[in-house]
């Protein structure tokens, strides 16, 4: 089978898929699922995570991994027999920003590795229709390219007025009969069309119970991705370029990653007819936009002469609050750093980290302490964005302080002991620049 990713078998087959349908925009594809051998059984298991958490069957990627051949030749039996059933998804939950939770799915692994391949083949396919507006799980794309790109448009076509939608829990609400209406319109090979049918109605355990939603995806799916990828872009982005951005009078754009989107407006009247109008075509594929948390925002450039920025101009995208600011050489520019909610989010949860774990050795809290704060870093380290990543790291030196303290018998370790004894020994990682966008 091969020890690399990159077998030259799988890259020619999916080169080629990608090359007839960037050849035939047009045709519909019949016959896909044969392609799924054992070579890109073997290709996809590479690329798929091995330390993530366990499905329902409680296999982890090391116990796969031990007789791998031999399940993966069992595995490819499975899906040319038609056998293959999906297991449930295990159900977890993630505290969001506003206090409420989020449901994630994690499916066992055999089964991530039967999606990756799915994915695989339906990446060959739809990226060669998706727009370069599109970033979210692309491969070669990330969140501070459409970052940067925002910021660069925002000056280049001198937006005025920022549409800040929401589409109202998207994974949770997606209809899957249109989604595969939709897919079909492309794809309409029986044997991925069952596998996704079989993913999406394999049901949910959460806790002993299991549920069987009638709509939705899994968050956490390994092709739930790549699903909405499909889904957004005939909903929304074809919609855009092909009906919206003709009509209107000045310049805009559009930057979606996955479900979060902005759409920039020169015009005042572009700009409401479009917040008007996108309701009722997410109410057309059975999908709402949030009344509360979507707005109209005036992004222009504040007066010089007063040179005061309302709170109402800045709005929040990929985690960041975008905002007008003076730059060291007095002209007006888009500056970012991180978003309240995220920030708040962030400081919580490695307190209570701090809380929980304070009985662990001091070089095992130490490593992942400071793989925590380089993880927050390498997202939120941005030009302009020091100052927030400097509040994440006192605090994290504070609550390790705080929490290391109640060891002792006095119950608390002073400022002076803990720079000299502590944090000489294990010092922490300082924030850092590392995106220059």
């Amino acid at each position: 089978m091969g020890d690399t990713t990159k077998s030259p078998t799988v890259s020619t087959k999916l080169q080629w898929v990608a090359q007839q349908s960037a050849r035939y925009p047009e045709k519909v594809i019949t016959s896909l699922a044969h392609l799924m051998d054992v070579d890109l059984l073997f290709a996809a298991y590479c690329k798929t995570r091995k330390d993530g958490a366990v499905g329902v069957d409680g296999v982890t990627a090391r116990e796969y991994a031990e007789h791998l051949d031999e399940n993966l030749v069992k595995l490819h039996v499975r899906l040319r027999s038609g056998q293959y059933r999906a297991p449930a998804v295990k159900r977890a939950w993630l505290e969001k920003d506003d206090g409420s939770q989020r449901p994630l799915g994690i499916p066992a692994f055999e089964d991530k590795i039967v999606q990756r391949a799915v994915t695989m083949l339906l990446s060959a396919v739809y990226e060669q229709e998706f727009y370069d507006f599109s970033y979210g799980f692309r491969p070669g794309r990330s969140p501070h390219q459409a970052l940067k790109e925002l910021r660069e448009k925002c000056h280049r076509y001198n937006i005025n007025w920022i549409v800040d939608a929401d589409v109202s829990g998207f994974f949770d609400n997606l209809d899957r009969g249109l989604l595969r209406e939709i897919i079909k319109r492309r794809v309409n090979d029986g044997g991925l069309l069952r596998l996704i049918g079989k993913w999406l109605n394999a049901g949910v355990l959460d806790g002993e119970q299991l549920y069987h939603p009638v709509k939705g995806t899994p968050q956490g799916g390994v092709v739930s991705p790549i699903l909405a990828n499909i889904f957004l872009h005939h909903v929304l982005d074809e919609w855009f370029v092909k009906e919206i951005r003709p009509r209107l009078k000045g310049r805009c754009f559009l930057i979606r990653f996955a479900d979060d989107f902005v759409i920039g407006c020169e015009l005042e009247e572009d700009a409401r007819r479009l917040m008007a109008v996108l309701p009722k075509r997410f109410s057309r594929f059975k999908l709402t936009i949030h009344p509360k948390k979507s707005r109209l925002v005036e992004f222009r450039t504040p007066d010089m002469r007063k040179g005061v920025r309302s709170e109402s101009s800045t709005f929040d995208f990929l985690g960041f609050t975008h905002y007008w600011a003076k730059s060291r050489r007095g002209s007006w520019v888009i500056k970012r750093k991180t978003a309240m909610k995220r920030l708040r989010r962030a400081m919580k949860l490695l307190w209570r980290w701090c809380q929980y774990n304070r009985h662990m050795g001091i070089l095992e809290q130490h490593r992942k302490l400071c793989s925590k704060l380089r993880g927050h870093y390498q997202y939120y380290g941005i030009r302009c964005n020091f100052r927030m990543l400097e509040r994440v790291y006192f605090l994290v030196r504070r609550a390790w302080r705080r929490w290391l303290g109640r060891r002792h018998r006095s119950g608390h370790i002073s400022v002076e002991k803990f720079k000299s004894t502590i944090e000489a020994a294990f010092p922490l990682p300082r924030p850092r620049i590392i995106h220059n966008i």
